[in-house]
């Protein structure tokens, strides 16, 4: 029988004292309460900590159980004058209680107060005492006792009544949270506030009496008020407590965010808000790195607009049309495959691919432009024509190790717009590849020349995980170092002197390589920025995906990004990455490497891959008269007066448009009229563009407006014939444009010029 007995009574204790649900609670780095989500039954009970104030724990011992320390779990003393005062009043008058006691009354809730339950607590108390330490009881008690309405434990009582953490309650504070669990039904802030104060008081003249408190402070704590109504628990990131509810539901996470940096970004976002409001925009998100650590800093999910508005839609995870925001990505590409030089010429025309016409947010050309200052101006033509030769297959392969996840779909799903905001991503993927590729240039300076396998991981708000970067290797993990610095090189001059949309935000001392973006209709304004240190990344829009005039990357999302990152310390540029590069001779004009033929010429840095790039092709070598004036040859000039010379020569086309921006562009000299000239001619329409269906609109007057044909000749002063359907409309010399009024259908425009060389177009007109 005692064996039974003593095994029962080893038994008796449920290994898990408390089951009941409690909050979902983050906090900063620091463990600051970054937020709250109150639990499943309705009440905010943190969850358990075994950290207690030493002020609380004082105040609650000399409260409830003085004898704390030196009881078995229960004070026969106590119960004994429990017991006779509630057998002379013939009702319960005094409960006799130890703390460890109530820990059992609280975890066995709903029991009856009876003497057998009594009994029973006696015995739970003293096998409690047994398997815990007095510090753990303690704890147990702090977590888990009522303080009125539907607060539980102290740290949550502490944060409603008081605002503030329980490390840093006064002696008055902590000694009114302590009388409050004896009756929370009866006494709590806002109600009964003369009996708390009585009890209070009563308790800091015990502790002034056990020379616990000196006098001044016992002075001071009696006359200090009383919390009126609880406050609101701090929501300071409350998008990222969602996302850790999600996964961590009912528990206490540390996170990775600075405080002090997350209100500050908060109160930047509100006021730009404020702001974008006032256009109907109403929704914006932001995100911080640290690129070495790869953690979240920052983490502000959306704005602090109404539910009309989604204000409790975490935009940082949600997929949006991505904009320009991946042309880095096709830079990076075709630089690391040795496709591409840093400033090589690249065509901006009219292009046409099927019905695809992807045209520059200016509605303008250039002819040619060097690939990274179409990569710094984000125009669309040159990215699209550079998608097409470097292969769509190709870069969607790059992309898909980014592991962006929105990307769902195979490449011909997206075609050619790919780069332009056809495909869809989000904040979290995008600032994490663009940290990815800064802490690639950081690791390949600080590790000897090598890479880390696992480069491209995801970011965390977790304190307590740490970022496992893998292995070293010396081979790169997607990108080269050397594609990924001139690729940042490039983003360094993003809409500078070029163009003046965002100068007024640019802070010259601090180098930041950064991109925004702009969807189709107006809808998604991207920004993102990246330094040795730290990734920013603003997406800006309305969550419905309602379009806005002015919703712009350069003109909502830059400057918030800007405002972030002149919160943040400056970073300094990164290291050159010489192991990758090699110095080579640049042909200046064009970019290429230089032929025999550029005179004009410079030492550059470029990528390893680049060296199986072609030379110069533009820069030809022509035969001219002395004083340079015609082009000549053994037919029409003695060999001795023939001067041999470089010159800049680019396709019709592109000349066309080149010349309108470059007033310095020279044509070829016209051959001179007695010499016979069999160089190649070359003759390309600028409009229409092939397969068009074109609508003729109507003037005042009711006439259909004429329809202005336009080609580009490699020698304008030729006679050009003109044909549409075989029927001939005219010639033009030096200009090439000529009017016609087509009938509805589909038509051909043949176009000879006096020499027989022949191109052909069609078209079609309709009402």
């Amino acid at each position: 029988m005692i064996i039974i007995l003593i095994v029962f009574y080893i038994f008796c204790l449920p290994k898990q004292l408390f089951k009941d649900p409690t909050a979902t609670v983050i906090t900063s780095s620091n463990s600051e309460l970054l937020g709250a989500q109150i639990s499943k039954d309705g009440q905010w009970r943190f969850p358990h900590n075994d950290s207690i104030p030493e002020k609380f724990k004082t105040c609650i011992v000399q409260f409830e159980d003085e004898y704390f320390y030196k009881h078995p779990g229960f004070n026969p003393i106590s119960i004994l004058k429990a017991l006779r005062d509630n057998l002379k009043s013939n009702s319960v008058k005094r409960g006799g209680s130890t703390i460890t006691q109530q820990v059992i009354r609280l975890s066995r809730k709903g029991q009856k107060r009876t003497y057998l339950e009594k009994l029973k607590e006696i015995i739970l108390a003293t096998r409690l005492e047994l398997r815990e330490s007095k510090e753990s009881i303690l704890s147990f008690y702090s977590s888990n006792a009522p303080f009125g309405g539907n607060v539980v434990g102290l740290d949550a009582a502490s944060w409603r009544y008081f605002n503030r953490n329980a490390n840093n309650l006064s002696w008055a504070e902590s000694a009114t949270l302590a009388v409050l669990p004896n009756a929370p039904s009866l006494i709590y802030p806002g109600k009964n506030q003369e009996q708390l104060l009585e009890k209070r008081n009563r308790l800091l003249k015990k502790l002034l009496d056990n020379s616990i408190i000196d006098t001044l402070t016992y002075q001071l704590s009696i006359a200090e008020g009383l919390p009126q109504k609880p406050y609101r628990l701090p929501q300071i990131a409350p998008h990222l407590l969602q996302k850790v509810a999600q996964k961590y539901y009912g528990k206490r996470i540390q996170t990775t965010l600075i405080m002090q940096l997350q209100e500050r970004i908060n109160h930047l976002v509100k006021t730009h808000y404020n702001q974008l409001s006032q256009n109907e925009i109403y929704n914006a998100a932001v995100l911080v790195l640290d690129v070495k650590t790869r953690q979240v800093l920052a983490y502000v999910g959306n704005t602090p607009t109404d539910k009309m508005h989604q204000k409790d839609v975490d935009i940082i995870d949600k997929p949006r049309s991505t904009g320009s925001i991946l042309k880095p990505f096709l830079y990076a590409s075709m630089l690391d495959a040795g496709d591409l030089l840093p400033n090589t010429l690249v065509a901006d025309v009219p292009t046409q691919f099927g019905s695809y016409n992807p045209e520059n947010y200016d509605k303008t050309y250039d002819g040619a432009v060097p690939a990274s200052r179409a990569l710094s101006r984000s125009l669309n033509v040159p990215a699209v024509r550079m998608l097409q030769d470097f292969g769509l297959d190709r870069f969607y392969h790059y992309l898909k190790k980014l592991h962006l996840k929105d990307l769902k779909y195979n490449a011909n799903h997206y075609g050619l717009s790919l780069v332009l905001g056809g495909a869809e991503s989000n904040l979290w993927d995008l600032c994490k590849s663009y940290a990815a590729l800064s802490s690639t240039l950081n690791h390949f300076s600080e590790h000897s020349s090598e890479y880390f396998s696992n480069e491209f991981c995801e970011p965390t708000f977790l304190a307590s995980e740490v970022i496992d970067f893998g292995n070293k290797t010396t081979d790169k993990t997607l990108f080269d170092a050397a594609s990924i610095y001139l690729t940042y090189e490039s983003l360094k001059e993003v809409n500078r002197p070029e163009s003046d949309e965002s100068w007024e935000f640019f802070d010259g001392s601090k180098q930041i390589a950064w991109k925004t973006g702009t969807s189709f209709g107006f809808r998604d304004a991207w920004a993102i920025g990246a330094t040795k240190d730290y990734v920013v990344g603003v997406w800006v829009g309305n969550a419905d995906g309602e379009g806005r005039p002015g919703l712009v990357g350069v003109q909502t999302a830059a400057p918030i990004l800007f405002d972030v990152f002149n919160l943040l310390p400056n970073s300094d540029w990164f290291i050159k990455p010489f192991d990758e590069l090699k110095e080579i001779t640049i042909c200046k004009q064009s970019g290429y490497r230089a032929s025999a033929y550029c005179d004009d010429d410079e030492k550059k840095f470029i990528q390893v891959s680049g060296l199986k790039t072609k030379p110069c092709p533009y820069h030809i070598l022509i035969h001219v008269d002395k004083n340079e004036d015609f082009q000549v040859n053994s037919s029409c000039e003695d060999i001795t007066n023939i001067k041999h010379k470089s010159w800049f020569v680019l396709p019709p086309l592109m000349a066309y448009y080149y010349k309108a921006k470059n007033p310095f562009y020279k044509p070829l000299p016209k051959y001179r009229t007695d010499c016979l000239n069999n160089s190649s001619i070359s003759i390309e329409f600028i409009y229409p563009k092939a397969n068009n269906n074109i609508f003729l609109p109507k003037d005042f007057n009711g006439e259909t407006n004429d329809l202005i044909l336009k080609i580009a000749h490699s020698k304008p002063e030729t006679t050009v014939f003109w044909y549409v359907d075989d029927a001939f409309l005219g010639s033009t010399k030096d200009i090439h444009e000529l009017a016609v009024k087509p009938n509805k259908g589909k038509h051909a425009i043949t176009v000879v010029d006096e020499f027989g060389n022949e191109s052909k177009r069609w078209f079609e007109i309709s009402e």
